[in-house]
C-alpha cells in the first residue's frame, strides 16, 4: 500500500511539472539579458540569436516615436504602433512588449486575439468601448466597459477582444502585453482572408450565411490590406 501511495505521489508531481511546462509562454531568462541579433553565429534563444554581451549597448534597450500619432486613414479607422522584440532587441527573452493604438472617431481595433499574451490597456485620450468574449466552456460571455482617460482594462490571454472609439474626437491608448512577441489573430482577416481560402461552403454553414455572401467577404479580405497588430 505504501509503495502504491508513493507511486501516486510521484505521478502527481510529474503531472504538476508537466502542467507548469505546458502553461509557460515566454520562458524565464537564465541570464541578465539576451539582446536579439541577426548574426547566426550567436546563441539561438527563444526565436532569436543573442548578441555577445560584450557588445551590448544602451541603444539595444531603447526606441522612440510613441509620441507620434499613427495614421488612422484605413478601413477600420485605427493604427497600432508596435514596440516588440523586432523594435527593441533587448526585449528578447524578457516576456513583455508595448503598443500605442490611435483611433479616429468611430474607429476600431477589430475583434482579435493574442495567442501568447495577456493585455493591459490604459486610455490616455478620448472614449473607448472595450470588451472581450470568454470561451465556449464559459458560454461566450461578453465583458464590456466604456473607458475614459486614465481608465485601465485587462484582456486575458487568448480571449477575443476589441476596442472602439465611441467619442467624437480622436482617441489614444497604450497597452502592455505579456510577451516579447504576443502574436495577433484578427478574426475577420484570419477567417475570410486565409491563404489559401477556406472553402466558402464550410464558412457558409459555420456562420449560417449564403455561400455568395461568404465569397464576397473572402474577396474583400483576400487582398490582405490594413492588417493590425
Amino acid at each position: 500500500m505504501e509503495g502504491f501511495l508513493r507511486f501516486l505521489a510521484a505521478k502527481a508531481i510529474l503531472l504538476a511539472l508537466a502542467s507548469s511546462f505546458v502553461s509557460c509562454y515566454d520562458p524565464s531568462p537564465l541570464q541578465d539579458f539576451c539582446v536579439a541579433v541577426d548574426d547566426a553565429s550567436g546563441v539561438f534563444v527563444n526565436g532569436k540569436f543573442c548578441k555577445d554581451p560584450k557588445y551590448v549597448k544602451a541603444e539595444d534597450f531603447f526606441t522612440s516615436g510613441l509620441n507620434i500619432a499613427g495614421n488612422t486613414i484605413n478601413r477600420v479607422g485605427s493604427n497600432v504602433t508596435n514596440v516588440n522584440v523586432d523594435k527593441i532587441p533587448g526585449l528578447n527573452t524578457l516576456g513583455v512588449s508595448l503598443v500605442r493604438i490611435d483611433f479616429a472617431p468611430g474607429g476600431q481595433n477589430p475583434p482579435h486575439t493574442h495567442p501568447r499574451a495577456t493585455e493591459i490597456l490604459v486610455v490616455v485620450e478620448g472614449t473607448l468601448l472595450v470588451g472581450f468574449v470568454t470561451s465556449n466552456q464559459d458560454n461566450n460571455r461578453l465583458f464590456s466597459k466604456v473607458l475614459y482617460p486614465g481608465d485601465v482594462f485587462v484582456f486575458p490571454i487568448g480571449m477575443i477582444h476589441f476596442q472602439v472609439n465611441v467619442g467624437r474626437t480622436n482617441a489614444v491608448a497604450f497597452a502592455g502585453l505579456g510577451s516579447q512577441n504576443p502574436g495577433t489573430i484578427t478574426i475577420a482577416d484570419a477567417v475570410f482572408g486565409s491563404k489559401p481560402s477556406i472553402m466558402p461552403e464550410i464558412l457558409a454553414k459555420a456562420f449560417q450565411l449564403d455561400v455568395n455572401v461568404v465569397k464576397y467577404l473572402e474577396a474583400r479580405f483576400s487582398s490582405n490590406y490594413d492588417r493590425h497588430y
